[in-house]
């Protein structure tokens, strides 16, 4: 039999403080678990860049497969196609994909591009190139500690930096046929201003999947967007780079 204290119902507040708690703990559940995610996605995107810089080192270590691809504008422009085609078909069908091949695509366009960006080691000088990775990569990593830490949401950033992207495109394309320098000093200077926002929204986007459940969808689920999350984040650091090395970079 109970007492009256015990079969007493709980008062509002104590209702309040129940349901604060139970938040608290999901909160933090949440959080641990879009650590989690983002360990897995920057991991990854670190395994991509230490293949690239692997693959491009190699490669200006062989003379004859330097002269195959860049002597060749049919295949060097075919390598470009053919990273841009890997990078679509990644990203659109990585749902329908076993985990072990999107793995396998991802590792792929991080050695192919490792090929195509290997003429940089050439074009500029090791101590510029060197600076230049180290600057992207504090700008890369103060981005992202602002994209888990900040309570704004970011989402409002999405269309304003993917117009501007469009438009480095666009630029980009006319200026292939242009060659203008001053063109291309103003597309260097507004793309690290887009890649530089696109980190932190990127960065908080991929925390929010790691916090919406993802943890909980078996291995394959999370080994996949961990990939997807590895693939947008190391395209915004190496196009950083590459913008920053045109203000920063030394020619040989």
């Amino acid at each position: 039999m109970f007492s009256r204290d015990e079969a007493r119902p709980l008062t509002i507040r104590e209702m309040e403080e129940a349901r604060s708690a139970e938040a608290m703990v999901g909160r933090s559940v949440a959080g641990q678990a879009a650590t989690y995610f983002l360990a897995k996605v920057f991991n990854w995107m670190a395994v991509g860049l230490g293949l690239t810089g692997l693959v491009a080192f190699l490669m200006t270590r062989s003379p004859a497969a330097m002269q195959l691809i860049f002597g060749n504008p049919l295949l060097f422009y075919g390598l470009i196609f053919g990273e841009l085609g890997l990078v679509i078909y990644l990203s659109a069908r990585v749902e329908k994909m076993a985990a072990g091949t999107a793995t396998k695509l991802f590792l792929l366009y991080a050695g192919l591009n490792g090929v195509t960006l290997s003429a940089i080691l050439l074009m500029y000088t090791g101590a510029s190139v060197a600076a230049t990775f180290f600057v992207s990569a504090g700008m890369f990593g103060g981005m992202a500690i602002y994209g888990m830490v900040t309570k704004k949401d970011l989402s409002s950033w999405g269309s304003f930096l993917f117009m501007g992207l469009i438009g480095i495109i666009i630029a980009a394309v006319v200026n292939f046929f242009l060659k203008s320098p001053m063109i291309s000093w103003v597309i260097s200077g507004v793309g690290v201003l887009v890649f530089t926002g696109l980190t932190a929204y990127d960065v908080q986007k991929i925390s929010r999947i790691g916090a919406g459940g993802i943890m909980e969808q078996g291995e394959g689920a999370i080994r996949k967007g961990a990939i997807l999350g590895a693939l947008t984040l190391y395209l915004d650091f190496i196009n950083l780079f590459l913008m920053l090395l045109r203000f920063m970079g030394d020619r040989r």
